[in-house]
């Protein structure tokens, strides 16, 4: 069902079944002749006018652009915590094997050459957990927004 209104006359509403197209405009074009010969047509339209002036009604959505745009940009920050807490589990145990390692730099111990290169190359890996360790942290707290909004728009309606 397409609906069409005059932009003379908002308050007239033409119902013709289908979608919109020229066969529609022309029933409703129709529909609108009867009125303005009835004296139903609060206003005068000018000589000429035509299906092509007929205004479509469009039926409000229920969900606006930018709900929409809030689930998208949920589902993204949600898709960026998951890929986050991987990337954390994943350096997890070898990370903390190489802070652990560091304790021999604040000991009177002996270290070997080899010892100081491998604790080189392991902060590198020590300081990729911690930086993805605290994105996760906060990309923790910016998802529980994104979940409740992804609850509100998957909550069935009653």
């Amino acid at each position: 069902m397409v609906q069409y209104t005059l932009a003379q006359s908002p308050e007239i509403i033409l119902s013709v079944p289908g979608r919109d197209s020229a066969k529609a405009r022309d029933k409703a074009m129709d529909q609108l002749i009867e009125l303005m010969e009835e004296g139903k047509l609060p206003s005068e339209l000018e000589d000429g006018f035509s299906p092509q002036q007929l205004v479509e009604v469009k039926e409000p959505s229920n969900v606006t652009n930018s709900e929409e745009e809030e689930v998208t940009q949920a589902v993204q920050i949600l898709s960026n915590l998951a890929t986050l807490k991987l990337k954390v589990q994943e350096s997890r145990t070898e990370a903390l094997e190489i802070r652990k390692a560091i304790d021999i730099l604040f000991s009177d111990d002996a270290i070997t050459h080899e010892g100081i290169i491998s604790l080189r190359e392991g902060f590198k890996v020590l300081k990729s957990f911690a930086q993805a360790n605290l994105r996760y942290q906060e990309a923790r707290v910016k998802a529980e927004e994104a979940r409740h909004i992804l609850d509100r728009a998957l909550k069935s309606p009653e």
